[in-house]
């Protein structure tokens, strides 16, 4: 490394002129050798890999299956639906997926930033891509470093390497130093720059020793390529049902076999009739369907300000219980900001000063002239804490330009590490002053007057005890301090040990980086949702818990730990410890990652946040892994499920809302499904069982499943939000996706099985005339007859489902009470599935492809009279179940 070398023997090593820089020739010359100055992701899958990735499911094998045995058996059309189905179920996650990675691309795009290098002589700004190890790169404050760099020469230089260290305050570097040590941590080489960090003060000089996968945050984006993504809750239960109704299929096959043998039937028959019932027993469109409804969830999260990458990623936010989340810019505005100011030996707040008063005043002009930073609507350049400054003058209405332009900066001494302050002279008219700002200690020690009430008194001993209780006093609200003083002198042309003595103290400041407005809201709703919000920031504990205990995550110092106390606890420890625990200060990445486990050993579904290079392995380690759309780095977004563009923790709150919800649709769909298919079973399989005629044919079975169950299932899955739904528990993610609902789905599958027998039941005696289970024996029931038994059964199988679809809107409440038209896709799914059953039985093509016949009006009564059952009967049961819980 270069840290332990020689700037002269480092510039020789690249072969660089640091006066003139490289040549254009040679530029294009490392260029073609290096390659571009960014970050390689892992290679980009072909729409065809995508594609292909989508149907890697249970689900999808049994469906492929379905159809090949379809196709060989000469039912063609019921192939050709299942196919259709499987292609537009890989179609939309393909396209999502694609949508989610062009979003990300135009964030990375947007962070790309530019560079200041020396090439033939001459200080030009190009594209950071297009910088070469070699390169003379020049800072200044405000600027991201664009690669890694040995710095040949700098000037009060700090630059904030929170992205790669997660270190928060701005690290003070020195191109003079050589150091010797042979390991040395990132954080402790001042000697060097990396790659994404930021100037936010002084400037300086550094040669290119490191370009794109070579820097240190190319290193960290290696190692993330090895980590597999797991499965989310859904995917898993989606997984378990496919193998289940897998398994459901081979059974009945085998069970209608060995019918088929005992009941001596033409096997070719049963075999077909074996398919009709596998074909029951799986819900043709459940992919699709729950693709589509996570679809539709991640364009309404976008218009929450978050882009979700994969889609399943929305249902696992519906069951997080911890939310860790990093402090600065996500729980905090990332904007440090006074807050109070002391003067005229009182503390007050920073919308109370008074421009008027002398003292007051000349307290904002010292903020303003003593102070490098620059601050406007269109930007802002500079420290954070001077920024802060210039901000509180600018509520006031003085501006630095102008002020600038009165009182003309005619020396400086600039910040110094070791003596912890600044100072400026300024004319004022004939005179001039010297504006001194730093340290309240260090301003004590050189002062020997204050400026009070319009007057100059001696700094006594009570004095400078008032002002550092002030002090104190704002030190323990984890305020940062500065301390301003002054001095009258004839001529600006002073030696720099002259400057800083005999000054007169004006007052002091205290700022910090206040809590977003709505994020204490926030927190508070997820108490109440039974999340816990967990602060992980590498800032000091005092300033953490300060602004913990400000948003109601932390009561006391025992719910908080640092970094150097984590290292003495085990793993093991830790996993019990972290029960107690609500913030976590002065951490490092390996830390974070340690504290996602021992979450995670706890039962909890975990979601993290992070915005630097150094999250990245923490963002993956967590269930749900979001980083910011704003401040975070390209490696911090890839690691990431779910990208917030407004960097705020609120948006999370709101995506984990979503979640729920989306969770709860889901479910509904998927039970709705499922009860119809063991209607389908019931009505099939005792029917066969019994020795009668098939009520149904595979063609009606896959229509049912594939377009009138669909589009109710579909409407389900669209459902408006339950306001409550933050007021519960998050659920058990290992808990089945059936629990609590699985009577309830048996009872209406067997209802509306029954009533499609005894919809076929009453076609086949109007046509037979014989009254009796005789009339559906095979010998008897066929032709016509049998197409129009079947056809009954057909509308009421349909037209049942349709109506109990109304019945998944709510466990509980009526229907009337939920609102009939508070979802109106659902009704017209209703409406549009029976016109579509009207049309195939009335349509002579169409009623000859499904070999069904048109109704009568006296058949439509009585198919309408069983249809409409499942309704009234869940409607009586919920009568019960809201008595039961008031009782």
């Amino acid at each position: 490394m270069y840290y332990n070398q020689e700037t002269e023997k480092v510039l020789k090593d690249f072969d660089v002129d640091p006066v003139r820089g490289l040549s254009s020739e040679e530029v294009s010359a490392r260029l073609e050798k290096y390659g571009e100055n960014q970050l390689t992701t892992q290679k980009k899958k072909t729409l065809l890999q995508l594609f292909f990735a989508q149907l890697n499911d249970p689900l999808i094998y049994i469906l492929i299956v379905a159809a090949l045995i379809s196709g060989f058996t000469g039912e063609i059309n019921e192939a050709v639906i299942i196919t259709i189905v499987i292609v537009l179920n890989a179609v939309i996650g393909v396209a999502q997926e694609s949508k989610a990675e062009k979003a990300m691309e135009a964030l990375q795009k947007m962070s790309t930033p530019k560079a200041y290098v020396r090439r033939n002589g001459e200080i030009v700004e190009v594209n950071s891509k297009n910088i070469v190890p070699g390169d003379i790169i020049v800072l200044d404050a405000g600027r991201f470093i664009p690669c890694d760099l040995r710095l040949i020469n700098s000037a009060n230089l700090k630059v904030e390497e929170s992205a790669l260290t997660g270190e928060s305050v701005p690290v003070d570097k020195d191109s003079t130093l050589v150091l010797n040590e042979t390991d040395i941590a990132l954080g402790d080489q001042k000697n060097m720059a990396f790659m994404s960090t930021l100037v936010t003060y002084g400037r300086g000089e550094g040669v290119a020793i490191g370009t794109g996968m070579e820097t240190q945050i190319g290193k960290i984006a290696k190692m993330l390529e090895q980590n597999v993504d797991e499965q989310t809750p859904l995917q898993k239960k989606l997984g378990e049902i496919g193998k289940l109704l897998g398994i459901a299929a081979l059974v009945i096959c085998v069970l209608m076999f060995g019918i088929a043998v005992i009941q001596k039937r033409d096997l070719f028959e049963m075999f077909l009739t074996a398919i009709s019932l596998a074909v029951a027993a799986i819900p043709e469109g459940l992919p699709a369907i729950v693709a589509i409804v996570l679809a539709i969830g991640v364009q309404k999260m976008v218009k929450h300000n978050a882009i979700v990458r994969k889609l399943p990623a929305v249902e696992t936010l519906g069951s997080v219980n911890v939310v860790c989340s990093d402090k600065t810019g996500t729980l905090t505005q990332n904007k440090m900001t006074v807050t109070k100011f002391y003067a005229n030996n009182s503390v007050k707040n920073s919308n109370e000063v008074n421009i008027e008063d002398p003292v007051e005043r000349l307290l904002l002009e010292n903020m303003i002239l003593c102070n490098d930073a620059t601050s406007n609507k269109e930007s802002k350049t500079g420290d954070p804490t001077e920024i802060a400054l210039l901000d509180l003058a600018l509520n006031y209405g003085i501006t630095k330009e102008g002020l600038n332009k009165e009182h003309i900066r005619n020396n400086e001494l600039p910040f110094d590490s070791d003596r912890k302050l600044m100072s400026t002279i300024n004319q004022y008219g004939d005179k001039h002053l010297i504006m001194t700002k730093g340290a309240i200690d260090n301003i004590i020690q050189i002062s020997n007057n204050i400026y009070i009430n319009g007057e100059i008194k001696p700094l006594t001993e009570d004095m400078k005890m008032n002002i550092m209780n002030a002090s104190n006093a704002m030190s323990e609200d984890a305020l940062r301090v500065l301390g301003f003083a002054y001095r009258e002198v004839s001529t600006h042309e002073i030696e720099p040990e002259d400057i800083e003595k005999d000054l007169i103290v004006i007052g002091l400041v205290g700022m910090i980086d206040p809590p977003r407005e709505e994020v204490k809201d926030s927190i508070e709703t997820c108490k109440k949702a039974g999340i816990t919000t967990i602060m992980i920031t590498g800032d000091h504990k005092k300033t953490a818990l300060a602004i913990a205990k400000e948003l109601g995550i932390a009561k006391d110092e025992s719910q908080s730990v640092s970094g150097v106390e984590l290292d003495a606890i085990s793993d093991e420890a830790l996993v019990e410890k972290v029960k107690d625990l609500r913030v976590f200060a002065r951490v490092s990445p390996e830390h974070k990652v340690r504290i996602v486990k021992a979450f995670k050993a706890n039962g909890n579904i975990v979601s993290m946040t992070g915005d630097g290079v150094n999250d990245a392995p923490s963002l993956k380690a967590a269930d749900i892994g979001v980083a910011m759309g704003i401040t975070g780095t390209d490696v911090a977004k890839g690691a990431a499920d779910m990208v917030l563009t407004d960097d705020n923790f609120s948006t999370i709150i709101k995506a984990v809302e979503e979640g729920r919800n989306i969770f709860a649709n889901i479910k509904k769909s998927i039970l709705f499904l499922l009860s119809c298919n063991i209607g389908e079973i019931v009505a099939l399989f005792f029917a066969i069982l019994l020795g009668w005629a098939a009520p149904l044919e595979p063609i009606h079975i896959l229509w049912v499943n594939l377009i009138t169950d669909t589009l109710p299932a579909l409407s389900l899955g669209m459902d408006p939000g339950d306001p409550d739904v933050m007021k519960n528990k998050p659920r058990d993610a290992k808990e089945s996706l059936f629990k609590g609902s699985l009577s309830f789905m048996i009872f209406n599958g067997v209802l509306i099985g029954l009533l499609t027998l005894a919809a076929f039941y009453i076609g086949a005696v109007e046509e037979t005339g014989i009254h009796g289970i005789g009339a559906l024996a095979p010998g008897v029931l066929k032709g016509d007859g049998l197409r129009h038994a079947q056809t009954m059964a057909f509308i009421v199988l349909s037209v049942s489902q349709l109506v109990h679809s109304l019945n998944l809107r709510s466990e509980t409440k009526s229907i009337f009470t939920v609102g009939l038209f508070t979802n109106k896709y659902l009704l017209g799914a209703i409406a549009a599935g029976i016109f579509l059953q009207d049309i195939v039985i009335t349509v002579p093509f169409l009623a000859k492809v499904f070999n069904v016949n048109d109704l009568i009006m006296n058949d439509w009564l009585i198919v309408s009279a069983l249809a409409i059952v499942p309704l009234i009967a869940n409607e009586i049961i919920k009568i019960f179940k809201r008595a039961k819980a008031k009782a």
